[in-house]
């Protein structure tokens, strides 16, 4: 919105700053910040309010994680994520741009599924929501319907069905057709959603990796956007998505914003609100860049969280098809899944056995997963030079 004031910049010509990406980009993470600070303390007074606490499942293997002290605190945190970015979005974006409306559609879409998936999970007090299908048949809804409109805009329509491989510089597949297109944008939208659903365990852990992860694509997005830069770093020059880059501003200070409120001990929760509408931000984002393969470097954290689930399931159904018993906790690949709870459970153990106290090792495990992070987006970005 603010963009069209600089068509006055002929009457006042400091206007003329609103045209600059960057200078949006950075007064959009700031906006989307200090209005989460502002509005966060309310919003969890209003989710105290009605009663919408976090459900936690009496597990006794999850005894060595212990997570009964949680229980209560408020959930749907992620309806501040989603307004923060929207609204500072439509302040500081372009909003003729069509790409911004596929990824701002894709992130109220997710919004709402995860939405009524925590609503089920309060309904039910229990904490299975939606099916697995049932979730994977809204997400394949969305898909399709996304394929549709990046087929109709200019800007993407070129682009749509190659595949690029990040250190190539042309597309290894020049045309995916319509099916392998759809699919290969399932595989992406469904894997990188449900990837930062799993990494949300721990407090902090998946808005602070989601949040380097909204850094890099900005870059990313900013690259894509300008046909001098993305000639030179030979990646493909997609027309419009500058404007991406500034909603990646504004998702990164909606997440860092959300951060303060949720950093541990966390007062809020982003629950599938938030963590489902953060994963098909993200993934549309890469998908509309045509960055998607750069995920797996950039937002390696949830590759891995996903990774241990998939393995640790695997590993759990062989051994009961084989022997019709359990996979006993001894041998499993890992303590328990996702990986971060493995390393929870690791580091309390070590905090008892050395005085030290056992709540500071949740905090840990959080930090160096931020950690690792952050290098990984780093090195999403050295790929733009190495081709």
């Amino acid at each position: 919105m603010l963009y069209f004031l600089s068509e006055w910049s002929n009457l006042f010509t400091p206007l003329n700053v609103f045209r600059y990406v960057t200078f949006r980009a950075f007064l959009g993470a700031g906006t989307a910040f200090f209005l989460s600070l502002l509005l966060g303390r309310w919003l969890i007074g209003r989710l105290r309010a009605y009663r919408i606490g976090q459900i936690v499942r009496l597990d006794p293997e999850l005894a060595a994680i212990n997570h009964l002290g949680k229980r209560g605190t408020p959930t749907m945190g992620g309806l501040l994520v989603i307004f923060t970015t929207l609204f500072s979005t439509l302040l500081w974006c372009q909003t003729t741009n069509p790409q911004v409306w596929i990824v701002v559609a894709t992130m109220l879409f997710m919004g709402a599924v995860g939405f009524l998936d925590d609503w089920l999970k309060l309904r039910k007090k229990h904490s299975g929501g939606l099916a697995e299908w049932q979730k994977l048949a809204l997400q394949g809804l969305w898909v399709v319907v996304a394929f549709v409109a990046i087929e109709a805009v200019p800007g993407t329509h070129p682009h749509a069905r190659e595949l690029m491989v990040p250190f190539c510089k042309a597309p290894v597949v020049a045309d995916l057709t319509v099916p392998g297109a759809l699919v290969f944008m399932f595989l992406v939208l469904v894997g990188t959603t449900n990837a930062v659903n799993l990494t949300d365990g721990l407090d902090g852990l998946a808005i602070g990796c989601a949040s380097s992860v909204a850094a890099a694509y900005l870059a990313l997005a900013y690259v894509a956007g300008n046909v001098v830069f993305a000639t030179y770093l030979q990646v493909p020059a997609i027309a419009g998505a500058h404007e991406l880059a500034v909603f990646c501003g504004c998702l990164l200070g909606a997440g860092l914003g959300f951060l303060w409120w949720n950093a541990y001990p966390a007062k809020v929760f982003m629950g599938d609100t938030g963590s489902l509408a953060l994963g098909g931000t993200i993934a549309m984002i890469a998908i509309l860049i045509k960055q998607e393969l750069t995920l797996l470097i950039v937002g390696f954290v949830f590759v891995v969280e996903a990774a241990s689930v998939l393995i640790q399931r695997a590993a759990c159904k062989a051994y009961r098809r084989r022997t019709g018993a359990g996979l006993p906790p001894e041998r499993r690949p890992f303590r328990m899944t996702p990986i971060h709870h493995h390393f929870e459970a690791i580091s309390k153990e070590r905090a008892k056995a050395e005085g030290r106290p056992e709540a500071s090792a949740e905090n840990s495990v959080t930090i160096r997963f931020w950690i690792v992070s952050i290098v990984c987006a780093l090195l999403g970005l050295a790929t733009l030079k190495l081709r």
